[in-house]
């Protein structure tokens, strides 16, 4: 049977030997520390046949890029072996928002793909955004130092600005979809940027900058193709840089944040423990890895979360580490080529928006964690424990999903909405 896989042309069979190899690990690991629970090996088993069906209908209902959901079925096997490992609570929590991630993918696919004209709804898009925003800011609960969070009970928060930074791609998309009908408007260019900078001002006052550095990502990259007055970019870069230094002075976190990126040893045992911890996590772990359940993630602090990377790197090895990179590289060659193919440009700025949503997340994710740029506190997109990442991830996935088909069966006489 393993051999009949192997050789299969079938890239989700491959997936489903490396899913096995992935459950097999994690049972010698709690057979081996007496902690195996029968119930978790047949919640794991039940994921995977999950995806296997997933990756099945999608190949049969869907004409365009059916590797996107391969690749990002590989990311979350990796992060649900890891929740597990470091605690089995949180790997069964990562599963349940595994699998609603999963039937929101379809939900995204199958809404974006059959509503017309979702190009013509920019108001009600800059609208929920706002709602969204400001209710966070005014009823927002302060966990790990943002005010970005909204207690629904005791145990359950959820992000709103996790659904804001769908909105933003569909209000820049909707925007620049329509350019041609703003070019009588002189001051067109300065209204985007103004509602664009008004979601990053609340962004800043919640701290949560993580965010506002992705509002501004997908912004200045779709501002850069799209924007035919190209001095609003430099306006934009000299905004930026504002911003940046505002930031660094009136925030101490941010001050905090920088100078453990420049010198973390200085205070190794308190604000630059992360760090520290994370160099000699990845350091430990070798090329190869020192075995699942080797690793000591109880000494980085959210190692589940913000600090996954590094905890990966050390069981998993340096090895597996770079191929997540080449995973996520991959992915994001795969989302700019679906908008350079696609026909429609509103559908082409959503494209490009998740690709740059999910390059921007994973490039601060593991820059951070690596001291190559300061931390932000971003979650690694389909690893990172937390539902609201994952859950909106999964619909920036449908939204790339849709836009890698041919759409022409959506307008009539050609493309409506090209600039």
């Amino acid at each position: 049977m393993f051999t009949s896989l192997t050789k299969s042309r079938r890239p989700r069979d491959l997936l489903l030997v490396f899913q096995i190899l992935c459950i097999v690990l994690l049972f010698f690991f709690y057979r081996t520390n007496s902690n195996f629970d029968a119930a978790i090996a047949y919640k794991a088993i039940g994921l995977i046949a999950i995806i296997y069906v997933s990756n099945f209908i999608l190949g049969k209902i869907s004409s365009g890029d059916n590797y996107i959901f391969l690749i990002i079925s590989m990311l979350l096997t990796i992060g649900i072996v890891m929740e597990f490992r470091i605690k089995p609570s949180y790997g069964i929590l990562q599963m349940v928002w595994s699998i609603a991630g999963i039937l929101l993918f379809y939900a995204t696919y199958f809404f974006i793909k059959y509503f017309p004209k979702l190009d013509k709804f920019g108001n009600l898009y800059v609208l929920l955004a706002a709602i969204f925003t400001l209710t966070t800011l005014i009823f927002g609960t302060t966990r790990h130092g943002a005010r970005n969070w909204l207690q629904i009970s005791s145990s359950i928060f959820v992000q709103p600005s996790e659904l804001s930074k769908i909105l933003i791609m569909f209000i820049l998309a909707s925007f620049y979809a329509n350019y041609n009908k703003y070019k009588n408007l002189k001051y067109a260019p300065f209204i985007i940027m103004g509602i664009i900078y008004f979601f990053i001002l609340c962004m800043f006052i919640q701290k949560d900058l993580g965010t506002a550095v992705l509002f501004l990502a997908m912004y200045l990259a779709i501002q850069f193709v799209y924007e035919k007055n190209r001095k609003m970019i430099i306006l934009n870069l000299v905004l930026i840089a504002i911003g940046a230094f505002l930031g660094f002075k009136l925030f101490t976190h941010v001050q905090t944040r920088v100078h453990i990126w420049l010198d973390p040893w200085s205070d190794a045992y308190s604000t630059g423990r992360q760090i520290v911890q994370s160099f000699f996590a990845i350091a430990e772990g070798g090329f190869f890895g020192s075995g699942i359940g080797m690793g000591y993630p109880n000494l980085i602090p959210y190692s589940y979360s913000d600090f996954i990377f590094p905890l990966i790197c050390e069981e998993m090895g340096t090895a597996m580490g770079i191929a997540i990179i080449m995973l996520y590289m991959i992915l994001v060659y795969r989302g700019i080529k679906i908008a350079l193919d696609q026909e429609y440009t509103f559908y082409r700025i959503l494209a490009l928006c998740v690709s740059v949503l999910f390059c921007c997340q994973a490039f601060v994710h593991i820059g951070g964690v690596t001291k190559l740029i300061p931390l932000t506190g971003l979650t690694l997109p389909f690893i990172s424990y937390g539902g609201s990442s994952m859950l909106s991830s999964f619909i920036c996935l449908g939204i790339l999903q849709v836009t890698s088909e041919d759409l022409s069966f959506k307008y009539e006489g050609g493309n409506s909405n090209e600039s």
